[in-house]
């Protein structure tokens, strides 16, 4: 996809600010800003580095500008108490995002573009500029001062006497470690092409100084610190050529030092994007190609999936819902089989990590990841060759150990109990996907017996004793108590009013009756808890209440709990996030529990294509373009917020799709060529600018 927009577009700050993009490398490292490369977030920057003890903003940003004819004109933006400065936004023509962002600026009759590229594998960046004007343009110059953090990204700096200013000369630029505990940072220049006759070549210029009070209006807006002071160690001035001479710029920066002819490496690092790009079209292609981004090999060599950007690092839940998305429908066994093999190895008293560490101190406070472990292996069982095979081998230790773990109780309050249900925690734990906490105490308590997790536990046990046939052992559970956890199962959570649902937690012979998604996980996994006679009841109670154009809601609208915004402070935010935010990522769940019960299959998926065309049409020019972002607020006009790009969101969202494509074929063609349409001719008025949006449809469009 290609996302196009125009002066108007960029010039309406308000809104430009709040649309991101984001590049990453394999590594865990990532360049983002806004499209105006004026950073509203601590977490942006164009070179943050994955390192062992976290990730870390080396290069924030750079101040550019272009000397010609006795006059500066700055290009880049920042904002300051009250303002933008310097107003090189101003100038901006166009931004496109396509493999890599283009920025074109216009400046009396010179156009200047600049294009960003991170390079895979490795840490380091490198930018691309162009000069287009008259062959009678005045001899330019580029004019670089970057801005450095060299912080962790979820804190911000001030000026202080211990960052070291020196730096070292290098071919074309400087080095730079300020401080000792963190690599050293690189920046260099090259000229390609002929420049003016007496021009002088690149030159660095020591000037150390601080750029102080840069004010990022995101994190005011969710209720953190949002100012600091960043480090500019000099000047780097590097003549332009013009374009009718030929050639460009190129700036790199990395934490070694490149002695690479620059145009080689760009030439070859972007006919790699182009060429994966053409691999796949249309929505699920794109999706496909953004589902690259979450997977990342470690510091250790790891293989790993970070749960979202920019703030999110490995999680054992979010891992394993992502990865049938991500890995196994998203041209990634390899990959996959790697991190569920990995994630086996640490099972512990039954328990998987909910968030890994690279220390090995691992956290185990899931009650549900290890039970998505089991659905992941359903899901290599279903769509790897010889996937039974490999689960044999292994991954069938580890969910024997599962089983044997929860029936054993490995602490938390977590124990099945008499009538083969799985309790867990207590009033001060929330071990359940539903996590949120304010002043150490749980939000949307959930101890006892949950939906979801009793669900989750079903399906576990159904494939231990498929697979223990297989392999010729002896069941774990067996058909009897598999027969009685279903009637227990709707003796304690069906509830008969408002044409029938599943209450949400059962705790002290009591049931929550709170009507939230979680209960559509008794209809969507492979082995159903539910019998078959409750499940559309299920499907239709979501449909009516919870489901939206962007995910389901967490709680029902008419729960005097409900929550229809999500913003304000940590606390308010924590507030609302499981009570009636809309979360893109059950939509995977919601649809396979539709297409369970739909007697009308093609009517079942128009309706549902229909119903969350703005997800694709509008929402991918929104936030993080290209991706799916966390969350959304529960109520119209479901703003999104949270994570730009939710591994979750992504790789369920991708499945959702394949599943429709698969059953419905002509129905899922013609929708993705309708929003292609509407990507490409968004709607006219709108005097603020607009984003046209081109994708490759993965069939021609008919005639």
């Amino acid at each position: 996809m290609r996302f196009n927009f125009d002066k108007a577009a960029c010039q309406n700050t308000r809104r430009a600010l709040r649309k991101e993009w984001l590049l990453t490398n394999g590594l865990g490292d990532y360049a983002s800003s806004s499209i105006l490369c004026c950073n509203t977030r601590k977490y942006h920057g164009l070179l943050v580095v994955n390192t062992p003890f976290g990730r870390h903003v080396l290069l924030s940003n750079l101040e550019e500008s272009v000397v010609g004819g006795g006059k500066e004109f700055f290009l880049s933006a920042r904002k300051h108490p009250g303002t933008l400065y310097p107003h090189g936004h101003e100038y901006l023509e166009s931004f496109l995002l396509d493999q890599w962002p283009k920025s074109v600026y216009c400046v009396g009759e010179v156009r200047l573009s600049r294009e960003i590229l991170l390079v895979q594998g490795k840490s380091r960046l490198v930018l691309r500029y162009a000069v287009e004007g008259s062959a009678d343009i005045p001899p330019l110059m580029l004019r670089i001062r970057p801005l450095l953090a060299f912080r962790n990204f979820h804190a911000l700096t001030c000026a202080n006497p211990a960052l070291r200013e020196e730096t070292a000369a290098v071919e074309g630029g400087f080095g730079i470690t300020p401080y000792a505990a963190l690599p050293p940072l690189y920046i260099q220049a090259q000229t390609v092409g002929r420049v003016s006759k007496g021009h002088p070549g690149v030159a660095f210029t020591p000037a150390p100084a601080w750029c102080r009070n840069v004010e990022y209006f995101k994190e005011q807006e969710r209720g953190f610190p949002y100012s600091e002071d960043l480090f500019m160690p000099g000047v780097l001035e590097i003549p332009l050529p013009p374009l009718p001479r030929g050639g460009g710029v190129y700036v790199v920066a990395g934490t070694e030092p490149c002695d690479e002819n620059l145009d080689k490496l760009w030439q070859a690092e972007s006919r790699a994007r182009i060429k994966a790009h053409k691999n796949g079209g249309g929505i699920v292609g794109h999706l496909e190609q953004t589902g690259r981004q979450f997977c990342i090999s470690t510091a250790s060599g790891q293989s790993s999936v970070l749960a979202g950007y920019h703030w999110f690092d490995a999680w054992g839940r979010d891992t394993l819902i992502s990865l049938p998305g991500l890995a196994f429908l998203g041209g990634r066994e390899e990959f996959g089989l790697k991190v569920l093999a990995d994630v086996g190895k640490h099972v512990h008293n039954g328990l998987v990590p909910n968030m890994f560490s690279d220390s090995g101190d691992h956290a185990y406070n899931s009650v549900d990841a290890a039970l998505w472990y089991a659905y992941c292996v359903q899901t290599v069982i279903d769509t790897v060759p010889n996937g039974a095979a490999w689960v044999r081998e292994h991954a069938w230790p580890a969910l024997k150990a599962i089983v044997e773990g929860y029936r054993k109780g490995p602490g938390m309050g977590i124990y099945v109990d008499e009538e083969g249900l799985l309790h867990a925690g207590d009033e001060r734990t929330q071990l359940t996907w539903m996590d949120a906490q304010a002043d150490g105490r749980p939000v949307t308590p959930r101890h006892g017996c949950p939906v979801e997790v009793n669900a989750l536990w079903y399906n576990t046990l159904a494939l231990a004793d498929r697979l223990a046939v297989l392999f010729k052992e002896q069941k774990p559970a067996g058909d009897r108590l598999l027969a009685n956890m279903r009637k227990t199962f709707v003796r304690r959570f069906w509830v008969r009013e408002r044409g029938g649902y599943l209450g949400d937690v059962w705790r002290d012979g009591l049931l929550d009756r709170s009507i939230r998604p979680n209960q559509i996980f008794a209809v969507s996994l492979p082995n159903a808890i539910l019998p078959e006679d409750y499940q559309a009841q299920v499907v239709e109670c979501v449909r009516n209440r919870l489901l939206t154009p962007f995910g389901l809601r967490t709680l029902s609208p008419d729960d005097p709990a409900y929550r229809g915004r999500y913003h304000g402070t940590p606390a308010a935010r924590d507030a609302a996030y499981h009570q009636g935010t809309v979360w893109p990522w059950l939509l995977g769940q919601y649809t396979d529990a539709l297409l369970r019960v739909a007697w009308d299959v093609d009517g079942a998926v128009q309706n549902l294509l229909d119903t969350l065309t703005p997800l694709f049409s509008v929402h991918l020019a929104e936030a993080g373009l290209a991706g799916i972002s966390e969350v959304f607020d529960g109520s119209p006009s479901y703003e999104p917020d949270g994570c730009i790009n939710q591994a979750w969101s992504v790789g369920e969202c991708l499945r959702l799709l394949k599943r429709v494509s698969a059953v419905a074929p002509e129905i899922f063609s013609a929708w993705e060529t309708k929003v292609a349409y509407q990507m490409a001719h968004p709607a006219s008025g709108d005097t603020a600018g607009v984003c046209r949006i081109v994708m490759t449809t993965s069939k021609p469009a008919a005639k």
